[in-house]
């Protein structure tokens, strides 16, 4: 309760310059999930959402009841989950977030998830192109390296893909990224900055220590760093054996990007969160997405920074991201062009 109470303030800082005439409307698709629940907890508490509406195959409107009892100003409503439901959750949203799908276990990678979550993504993303087709799509189902590609696709099919728009949700990389060096040298989280690039799983997520306050950093003690950093998911399914994935840090890390996207859309300059979008950085080797820092605006993706200067191991880093990631980001192409649904 203390934690959420912390959250809580620090959305109402955040939104003191929130008015009531920016009115925002921000959907869940999935709301019912591990990682759902405690991301719409959240977007209940955040001042900026005026609207959360809520879908899932199954518990919307029970996760919605639950939340409509919080003190906060905004309308939840969970919605009946078939066609008409969904589509009245979409209507007039501003962001939708999408952490529908199954939860990895032991000995699963990403990668594994695929066939089921990539269906479900697929779906969800036609109904968004028919139903909010300007919103910002914040996707966080697993592989997101695959089932960004998937959202672009059936948006490129529906003739209305905007690559300002979609958005592959890395930003919990970078919450690890903090947290796991502030253990290490005995420092505050909250003023470790640390650039992560790349993807969002394994070898492709490359935190770039070089850029960091730790930039001395080396040896086995960086390679442990960057490790865990990687493969940090992993960590966490072990723990809950068998009983789900990373939910309640990932909730926390789509919170987090829906805020400084509301935050961005609501004037204010200089938002930047690192991101998985289309991006111009490895087009040139055929990679058409990658994550890196990205400044917000209205428009959704205003700019794409280059990664900066790094060093002879980052950039082996990199290389080998790149190689997994051009798989990752086929994969998901390759899925829509042979499953193009109904």
């Amino acid at each position: 309760m203390f934690a959420a109470r912390q959250t809580f303030n620090l959305f109402q800082k955040r939104a003191f310059s929130a008015s009531a005439s920016q009115a925002s409307k921000v959907a869940v698709l999935g709301a019912g999930g591990g990682i759902g629940q405690p991301l719409s907890l959240l977007l209940k508490l955040n001042p900026r959402v005026s609207d959360l509406a809520l879908y899932d195959i199954r518990g919307g409107p029970g996760v919605a009841a639950d939340l409509s009892h919080i003190n906060t100003n905004s309308t939840v409503t969970g919605y009946n989950p078939d066609a008409a439901g969904l589509n009245d959750c979409l209507k007039d949203a501003e962001i939708v977030l999408i952490p529908a799908g199954v939860p990895r276990k032991p000995g699963m990678t990403r990668d594994d998830l695929f066939n089921t979550n990539a269906s479900i993504v697929r779906d969800l993303a036609k109904a968004a192109a028919k139903s909010a087709p300007n919103a910002n799509i914040l996707v966080i189902s697993n592989p997101v390296n695959s089932t960004v590609p998937i959202v672009s696709e059936v948006y490129k099919a529906a003739g209305v893909y905007n690559p300002k728009r979609l958005f592959g949700v890395t930003t919990l990389d970078v919450v690890r990224a903090s947290r796991f060096i502030s253990q290490v040298q005995g420092t505050n989280p909250a003023d470790e900055k640390v650039t992560v690039i790349g993807g969002h799983s394994g070898v492709t997520i490359v935190p770039l220590l070089s850029q960091s306050n730790h930039a001395s950093i080396a040896g086995e003690a960086r390679d442990a760093l960057v490790n865990r950093i990687q493969f940090g998911g992993d960590e966490v399914v072990k723990a809950k054996d068998g009983a789900g994935s990373a939910t309640l840090s990932m909730a926390m890390a789509g919170a987090r990007f829906a805020e400084s996207l509301l935050r961005a859309a609501q004037g204010e300059k200089g938002v930047v969160e690192p991101t998985f979008v289309e991006s111009p950085l490895f087009k040139g080797q055929g990679i058409d997405f990658f994550a890196s820092k990205v400044e917000l605006g209205p428009n959704g993706a205003e700019k794409i920074h280059d990664i900066g200067p790094v060093n002879e191991y980052e950039q082996k880093l990199i290389d080998a991201c790149l190689v997994d990631l051009k798989k990752n980001i086929q994969k998901g192409v390759d899925f829509v062009k042979a499953n193009p649904g109904n």
